[in-house]
């Protein structure tokens, strides 16, 4: 610390020195040097003093120029601020293009605040004992300027380093130029002196970035643009399972800065956004950093843009949709950021996790289904250990994907229902083919990174690397908990869409819905699941009134969104027919649910009424699936209402209380009570 603040303090005792000198030449024309009130009124033989001399400067002590120190020097060895060279007044200079003239004004100004003797001399030469920080016109004096220096003045002028970045105030803008004072702030005074506290402005929204595992394929070429070609804005446009932050903090090391991620939604909503992104820029240039700004939503201010982008700070900003060149003045580098390939992921996966993982875990491939960039498997990896830690168990599969689903955006909720899977293969009661088309439907989820990323079975035409499957079956057949199981087979969780925050009667408003549900489920790692799905992907018709062409345009718009889809949607009806043909066409996997048969009317029988429930010794299985074609949703909701039955009357579950059950099921149904099906109970059926 002593041997950062050295050249700092010797540059003060120099100035010291040229206050002294100038305080002598006072004392001379002082016409009444020892007046206990002087600097308190104006006398009339102080303002014949002033009217019999001029405003010289006094003997100038710094050498001044207008030319930036790194231009003088032959261009600068490094452009970190950081103060590894010793001299941070020197190594600010270079970085912020300050000139000799600019450190001199830094320097008359921070005085104050480094040796408190300098207020007092100050408010003499102010002749002011009120005003204890230099005034301009004394600051360019001191300099060996006259106060009508025009290319002086302009160095306090917007547009100039100095006051652009903050490194400088000017207060009291009432009063005439050359009687303003200066000050600076104290988070740039404390930092020539060594005092590395972060800028209290930014607290909660910047905070340092510190690369860590493996560097992004992209990092290199970025940091190389950063460090050698001058690229001072870049856009780095994040897809999903992509990490911007990941690559811009690797990218910003590679050139050799620091990163500094900022919180761009919460500095645009900023009372004072323009003064907040000066302060950043200048704590970026203080710690020698870049600055990693976002998400960009496009709705922030120009001045912002202005301030962030007007110096030689580079700027990283990222986002999920397209760059407007309004934005800015100056064009961006643009970089689309890719998501993770299977062996980058792995590394990241490796590097974080500890040691003492279960036996034969390979965390990549228990994990191949989550679309996550590298700073979301980090955190999947914290919370992961912490859930095997407090179980006293190795970290296993269940945890890594406990841990990556807290990673997903809560946006999604709002707008569909999350269920978490409480059933699994085993509860499934269907035929071969249809269990083994579901079975193809999660393998295409688990590996279609491979297939469509590294194999590139799907190129080109802008299509996403969604997975899309149609379920369609009459009610009760078992559509929704297939989807269910099979999110729960992934270690997803299942968001069912209500069609009542979606469809509205309003045109266009439809399909505002849609999108925002499809922009919420990218960012999710889920099972999207459109029950009734024939409502709003119907068939297309022929044209005939202003209702049908409008329909249409919103069908149109569906089969565009589920070409580009990211994520895994299923679509589940009743009607298959009443489905557009082009979304078959459009669809991975169409799985078919019958109506079961006899015998998996018994297994759906045996298996909703469970181990648990006491059965009477009089349950007949056999004429129950054989008797009463009904649907699996149907037997279970017929057992559950058998339960409640059982229970009023205090004995286990016998035929009287099935009969009834599914007795009351026919009457939702609106189905008759005849004989030859229930025969001997049809009297417990009433």
């Amino acid at each position: 610390m002593v041997g950062e603040t050295r050249p700092l303090l010797h540059r003060l005792q120099r100035l010291e020195l040229a206050v002294r000198a100038a305080v002598a030449r006072r004392r001379e024309s002082d016409p009444q040097p020892d007046d206990p009130f002087r600097g308190l009124y104006l006398s009339d033989e102080a303002v014949d003093a002033a009217l019999a001399t001029a405003r010289e400067p006094f003997d100038p002590w710094p050498v001044h120029s207008t030319e930036p120190v790194a231009e003088q020097s032959g261009g600068p060895t490094t452009t970190r601020t950081d103060g590894r060279s010793g001299d941070r007044l020197a190594a600010l200079a270079v970085a912020a293009g300050l000139t000799p003239l600019d450190e001199a004004l830094l320097l008359v100004a921070l005085a104050p605040d480094v040796d408190s003797r300098f207020e007092q001399f100050y408010g003499y030469l102010n002749d002011d004992v009120t005003r204890r920080r230099p005034s301009i016109g004394l600051a360019l004096r001191l300099c060996g300027l006259p106060e009508a220096a025009a290319s002086a003045r302009l160095r306090l002028a917007a547009g100039a380093p100095l006051i652009d970045l903050a490194l400088l105030r000017v207060d009291s803008p009432d009063r005439p130029l050359l009687s303003r004072g200066l000050w600076v702030p104290d988070r740039v005074g404390g930092w020539l002196l060594g005092v590395d506290a972060p800028e209290p402005l930014l607290v909660g929204l910047a905070a340092p970035v510190t690369p860590s595992g493996p560097p992004p394929a992209d990092a290199a070429p970025l940091g190389r643009a950063l460090d050698r070609a001058g690229a001072r804005l870049a856009y780095l446009r994040e897809r999903p399972g992509g990490s911007a932050i990941a690559l811009a903090a690797a990218a910003l090391d590679g050139a050799g800065r620091a990163a500094l991620a900022v919180d761009l939604p919460r500095l645009a909503a900023d009372a004072h956004p323009a003064e907040l992104a000066t302060a950043l820029v200048r704590e970026a240039l203080l710690t020698g950093a870049g600055l990693i700004v976002g998400p960009v939503q496009g709705d922030e201010p120009w001045a912002v843009w202005v301030r962030l982008t007007a110096g030689e700070v580079p700027v990283l900003a990222y986002g999920t949709q397209p760059w407007d060149p309004a934005w800015t003045a100056r064009a961006p580098l643009q970089v689309e950021v890719a998501p993770l390939g299977a062996e980058e992921r792995a590394a990241v996966w490796r590097s974080v996790l500890p040691d003492g993982l279960a036996d034969g875990l390979d965390p990549a491939a228990a994990t191949a289904q989550f679309v996550l960039g590298a700073p979301a498997i980090q955190r999947a990896a914290s919370v992961a250990v912490q859930l095997a830690t407090a179980a006293g168990e190795p970290v296993d599969e269940t945890h890594l994907r406990a841990g990556a689903r807290t990673q997903n955006a809560a946006g999604l909720e709002r707008l569909a229902r999350r269920i978490v899977p409480e059933v699994g293969w085993d509860d499934l009661v269907l035929p071969a083919p249809t269990l083994s088309l579901l079975h193809e439907l999660a393998g295409r989820a688990r590996h279609r990174d491979r297939v469509l990323r590294q194999w590139r079975m799907r190129p080109g035409g802008g299509r996403g690397h969604g997975v899309t499957a149609l379920f369609a079956g009459d009610s009760g057949t078992g559509k929704t908990m297939s989807a269910e199981v099979v999110a729960g087979s992934l270690g997803l969780d299942l968001y069912t869409v209500n069609l009542a925050t979606v469809v509205d009667k309003y045109v266009g408003e439809t399909e505002k819905n849609l999108e925002r549900i499809f922009g919420e489920a990218a960012g999710v790692n889920g099972v999207l699941l459109f029950d009734e799905a024939d409502a709003i992907f119907g068939k297309r018709s022929e044209v005939r009134d202003a209702h049908d062409r409008y329909a249409n345009i919103e069908s149109a718009y569906l089969l565009q969104r589920m070409e580009t889809f990211d994520g895994l949607a299923v679509l589940a009806t009743n009607l298959r027919a009443n489905l557009d043909d082009a979304f078959t066409r459009r669809l991975d996997v169409v799985v078919d649910f019958p109506v079961p048969d006899e015998a998996a009317r018994r297994a759906l029988w045996d298996r909703c009424l469970g181990e648990r429930v006491p059965r009477a010794a009089d349950v007949d299985l056999d004429f129950l699936a054989e008797a009463f074609e009904l649907a699996g949703g149907h037997i279970r909701s017929a057992a559950v209402t058998a339960g409640y039955l059982a229970a009023g009357a205090g004995r286990p579950v016998g035929m009287a209380e099935l009969i009834g059950a599914v007795g009351r099921e026919y009457r939702k149904l609106g189905r008759l009570t005849l004989e030859s099906e229930f025969g001997p109970y049809l009297a417990l059926a009433s």
